[in-house]
């Protein structure tokens, strides 16, 4: 017997085999395009952070989904109950931890759009419109940041994953037949990167089966940047032992202090010996569209393949990650496997399934579309220089407070920071205190610092890409630094 929550989703003269009826369809879109709004409209007052504890959410919740369907209301009940205080709001204009997001309007109608599409790219037939939107909408990203637009580019769902696929095919470079034989008689395969370089790294070269012992962890510079002279040891170094290297990772905007590696010279390294050239720019590439800091990607033009992320700093709901090739066939050496069930006769068009190890797709292009076109790459470039510009004044006001000391030079929008020590106060004393400090500034609700460690230094990081951040708010996170680290306040200045 149907219930009357069932009744008004599904018609009451409907057999209980269909989806919502038109009507109740409009119904709860218009009743969730209400919630959207009115909820990114307060997410500002709500706390930054969740403030539940572990399993609480999971004991509020049925262990059974229900018997006889629900109405509306009462998901809508739950998500206010439920959900939204068990979240960390990422959309909160003082989430300024890890790097700061934007899930923007544009971005959120064209998730709905996708949503409602439900298209699988496997294939180009599959779905053309995606294959073909997704492969110009990555032409226009190459040329909105300088790349070069003859590169291939498709979009995945993290630079996890396009570190993963790209180091793939460096692997089949290194030791042909990877694909077909795995590494069985291989000598050690080699990968270098940075010893501030993602953990995504480390993770590839465990899928891999280059095994975590393999990947060289090259020393940074004073600026946390990884040294060219030091790499070139370590490769050699290697070579003689019978080893051989693979690939090197450069990083252009690392997670902790947003250095750019050298990259001119790293490339030159890769070219003397035969090296893939990877370059994780999943953070500071976005930074590009605004050609001022285009000098971050000097030097990337030369390598084999390159990861932004536009759900870090283009204002992209995540996930969104692009990956660009040099040479596509290199992918498509590794990935490419067509049974049967999924041959086609359609020429020459793009089958993406043919360059990842993922056969399922979304059609992620279409909210990186809409968000071209809302805001235009003057608008993109536009945002990007205020969020710079908000970090320069926090690092201003940082470097005016004798209490606070910077561990990083600031090249984009984050700022890596500490409470200075006094007297004889120990490393880890001082870091203790920062960290004590770090919790109290978060426990507020108002906003969210992260932490990382620099040449084993405890430090805060302030990394500002909300679009809803504003001087305000970045003024508060500092005031609260202060206050919680019972400094004498001091006026920011700008």
């Amino acid at each position: 017997m149907r219930n009357a929550g069932e009744d008004a989703l599904f018609g009451s003269n409907q057999a209980e085999v269909g989806d919502m009826t038109g009507e109740a369809f409009a119904a709860a879109l218009e009743r969730f395009s209400q919630w959207v709004v009115a909820f990114r409209g307060r997410v500002g007052e709500l706390p930054v952070m969740s403030r539940v504890a572990p399993g609480e959410v999971s004991a509020a919740l049925p262990v059974a989904a229900p018997l006889r369907g629900e109405p509306v209301e009462a998901w809508i009940a739950d998500l206010d109950r439920l959900i939204v205080p068990a979240l960390t709001h990422w959309n909160h204009p003082g989430f300024m931890a890890y790097f700061g997001i934007t899930g923007s309007g544009p971005g959120i109608l064209g998730e709905l759009v996708t949503a409602a599409l439900n298209v699988n790219g496997m294939v180009w037939k599959t779905s053309p419109a995606l294959t073909e939107l997704e492969q110009v909408v990555m032409g226009w990203y190459a040329r909105a940041m300088g790349l070069p637009t003859s590169w291939f580019g498709m979009i995945t769902d993290t630079a996890s994953t396009s570190t993963l696929v790209a180091l793939a095919a460096a692997r089949e470079r290194a030791w042909p037949g990877a694909r077909e034989n795995g590494l069985a008689g291989a000598p050690e395969l080699v990968l270098y990167c940075s010893q501030e370089a993602h953990s995504s790294v480390d993770k590839a070269a465990i899928v891999l089966g280059l095994g975590a012992r393999n990947v060289r962890h090259i020393l940074s510079d004073d600026e946390f940047r990884m040294r060219p002279d030091v790499l070139r040891e370590a490769i050699v170094a290697d070579l003689a032992a019978g080893r051989r290297p693979m690939a090197v990772v450069a990083t252009v905007g690392t997670t902790s202090a947003t250095a750019v590696d050298p990259v001119p010279e790293i490339a030159e390294c890769c070219a003397e010996h035969l090296l893939w050239l990877h370059v994780d720019a999943a953070y500071a590439g976005s930074a590009a569209v605004a050609p001022e800091f285009r000098w971050a990607l000097a030097g990337c033009e030369r390598a084999d393949s390159l990861v932004a992320n536009p759900h870090k700093w283009l204002f992209t709901p995540i996930d969104c990650s692009a990956l660009f090739l040099a040479r596509p066939a290199d992918l498509a050496s590794v990935f490419s496997l067509v049974p049967e069930y999924l041959r086609t006769d359609t020429g020459a068009a793009v089958n993406l399934m043919d360059y990842s190890f993922q056969l399922g797709r979304r059609f992620r292009a279409l909210k990186l579309w809409f968000v071209f076109r809302a805001f235009g790459t003057e608008g993109i470039a536009a945002r990007i220089r205020a969020h710079v510009e908000l970090a320069r004044r926090f690092a201003s006001w940082v470097d005016r407070h004798p209490g606070l000391e910077r561990l990083a030079p600031r090249h984009f929008s984050t700022v890596c920071f500490r409470v200075r020590g006094v007297g004889d106060e120990s490393e880890d004393e001082l870091g203790a205190r920062n960290e004590r400090v770090l919790a109290a500034v978060n426990a507020t609700g108002e906003v969210f610092l992260s932490h990382t460690k620099l040449k084993g230094r405890t430090c805060l990081r302030i990394a500002i890409g909300n679009l809803a951040t504003d001087e305000v708010r970045v003024r508060q996170a500092f005031d609260l630094v202060v206050e919680h680290a019972q400094l004498q306040p001091v006026q920011p200045g700008t």
